[in-house]
């Protein structure tokens, strides 16, 4: 998406600031993460908050302070596992339910711990989104309930990425209940600024403890690792991220139109798989969806396409655009599974993409139309 023009004169009239943030973030930044939660339910301090440029080494430090194994969906997003396989610690994946993803399907989960402490393992923390990268989905309140449940009665903390809750498709329709709601001492919240506050070159992410002794003694653990690895967020970039954390109006108007956009060209792109025979559960935020071209296996294996390394080379090759493989997800090497970005049927160009998010119908612009003719074509090949 474009820049918005008010976060840029933000940052442009910060750019003077030639010191970073402490680490964890300063207090007006973590004031203003504070004040972005509250007004989503989850109430705390501002002692409770850490910032650090980006959600990879933010995630990392969590991890790094909460210690033992590590457990998370089958798909995640891409750097969960690399990033707990850095630290040395062992990480499992578990299986979603049907509806969804993001969220380990409970049965599953109970039975990847019992496994996992019968070999002689020490599962301490669960992964989750409830509004996931990659699949784009909405996890159902009771789900999210039933697997927050099952992971604290086994004595598991919650990481909690909402990275994404500000893009969903139709908020009005959608009932988004974040586990700390529900379990409010056993799971820290993290979101990355860049999912829909901020554009992904200025790197910033924020977590969220709990209110509770053991939370601040890993509070302090992730400033230590934070401080360790040099993870500091720029002080313009802070200045702008405070900013948008504050939600000004212009600052809403431009999620809610970027939401609008994304639903429609997803929707579309959504409609082309499916017309070529592959399956993908209706998306529900971002601006991807997560594609399974199984049923299509006899024709991609006529065009040299046997598994999702392939799948992503070829897809990569015919879009024009990065369609990353299953594979990177924690997905199986032989599930032809893909993840698609609708960013680039947005436009090409600065101009294009900021006619996309004006337009009323945009699916009726000439360079949207184009590029999702383009689209459904690749994909039509594939019947």
């Amino acid at each position: 998406m474009p820049v918005l023009p008010e976060l840029a004169a933000v940052l442009a009239a910060a750019s003077a600031r030639t010191r970073p943030e402490p680490p964890g973030g300063g207090p007006v930044l973590r004031e203003a993460a504070r004040g972005y939660w509250d007004r989503r339910g989850l109430h705390g301090t501002v002692a409770g908050i850490a910032a650090a440029p980006g959600a990879q080494p933010l995630l990392l430090a969590l991890i790094g302070a909460h210690g033992g194994d590590v457990l998370m969906p089958r798909p995640c997003p891409a750097a969960w596992m690399p990033q707990a396989r850095l630290l040395g610690h062992p990480a499992y994946h578990v299986p979603t339910p049907a509806e969804c993803g993001g969220i380990p399907d409970p049965y599953a989960l109970l039975e990847t711990v019992r496994r996992v402490r019968a070999e002689g393992g020490r599962p301490k923390l669960l992964l989750l989104s409830v509004v996931d990268d990659p699949t784009a989905t909405v996890a159902l309140p009771e789900l999210v309930r039933e697997a927050c449940e099952a992971a604290v009665d086994e004595g598991l903390h919650i990481i909690s990425d909402e990275t994404w809750r500000d893009t969903v498709h139709r908020p009005r329709d959608t009932v988004l209940l974040s586990p700390a709601e529900m379990c409010p001492d056993d799971v820290t919240v993290l979101a990355d600024l860049s999912g829909a506050l901020l554009p992904a070159a200025w790197p910033v992410a924020v977590a969220r403890f709990p209110d509770t002794a053991r939370a601040a003694v890993r509070h302090a653990r992730t400033l230590d690792i934070l401080t360790a690895l040099g993870a500091l967020v720029a002080g313009p970039v802070a200045h702008a991220a405070g900013h948008a954390l504050g939600e000004p109006d212009s600052v809403r108007d431009r999620i809610q139109r970027a939401a609008a956009l994304n639903t429609e060209v997803a929707a579309a792109a959504h409609r082309a798989v499916l017309g070529s025979g592959a399956l993908a559960r209706p998306p529900e935020a971002g601006c991807h969806l997560y594609a399974d071209l199984g049923p299509l296996r006899s024709r991609l294996a006529d065009l040299g396409v046997t598994d999702s390394m392939e799948l992503e080379e070829y897809l990569t090759g015919r879009l024009g655009a990065p369609a990353p493989g299953g594979h990177r997800f924690g997905d199986e090497l032989g599930a032809l599974r893909v993840r698609l970005g609708t960013g680039p049927l947005l436009g090409a160009t600065p101009q294009h993409r900021a006619e996309s998010l004006a337009a009323a119908k945009p699916l009726e612009l000439a360079h949207v139309a184009r590029a999702l003719d383009d689209f459904a074509a690749v994909f039509a090949d594939l019947r």
